[in-house]
């Protein structure tokens, strides 16, 4: 359990980290680059800072124990497409093999965060 715990918490800090503190940080510190991961990509400035909310507050669900499961589930989806279309989107716009692994990798950790959320709610039900 202890071992489960520990898995699970470190893959959703890392998803946290990367989803929802990377993009505030680039809009905090660095506002004219807050669109340089989806303007070659050729989407409009407002797609970029939609998607920022929502990586945001997505990672931010997934780090609230409190939280009901249904509102995590859907946190878990919708970074999973955010996840996907990044990769489809690289793979057909510019082909560059870094870009289209980054989203797959960081979704690999997302499916490990998940898996363990998954462990984690199952020992604690199985304590009730």
């Amino acid at each position: 359990m202890k071992r489960d715990k520990i898995i699970f918490w470190s893959a959703t800090i890392f998803i946290f980290l990367f989803e929802a503190v990377m993009p505030l940080s680039s809009v905090i510190f660095v506002p004219d680059q807050f669109n340089v991961g989806t303007k070659p990509l050729g989407y409009p400035d407002y797609f970029a800072y939609a998607l920022m909310v929502c990586k945001v507050l997505g990672a931010t669900a997934l780090v609230i124990p409190s939280l009901h499961p249904k509102i995590r589930e859907w946190a878990y989806a919708g970074l999973t497409f955010n996840l996907i279309f990044a990769a489809l989107s690289h793979l057909v716009v510019d082909g560059n093999i870094g870009f289209i692994l980054l989203p797959i990798i960081i979704g690999a950790i997302l499916a490990v965060s998940y898996i363990y959320n998954q462990k984690v709610n199952r020992h604690l039900i199985a304590q009730l």
